[in-house]
């Protein structure tokens, strides 16, 4: 498996949010749905990762994020988008800039 790690960026009692890494390098961002019996996750990636390195990330998160949380599940659902980052907005600031302040 290769060397992805995440770091949580927010949790609540149904849901997590992670930085997916590898290497020190951001790669992807994860966010976790815990739902009765069925876990929904979103996976976003960058696209030079291949499609060998997008089903070792979702082992990794099926057996270090999922598992490791000890719910009880009969199903994990997760839906891979690929694609270039575009950077982190917020709605913080709404004078001057149509709302949305742009965060890198």
């Amino acid at each position: 498996m290769d060397n992805f790690y995440f770091e949580r960026e927010c949790r609540t009692q149904q849901s997590e949010c992670y930085t997916v890494m590898k290497e020190e390098n951001p790669v992807g961002r994860l966010d976790i749905h815990f739902a009765n019996q069925v876990v929904h996750a979103t996976l976003n990636v960058i696209e030079s990762l291949t499609t060998g390195d997008v089903q070792d990330l979702i082992d990794a998160v099926d057996e270090e994020l999922v598992d490791a949380v000890g719910v009880e599940r009969q199903e994990m659902i997760v839906h891979v988008h690929q694609g270039r980052d575009l950077g982190v907005f917020t709605s913080r600031n709404f004078e001057g800039n149509g709302g949305h302040e742009h965060m890198n």
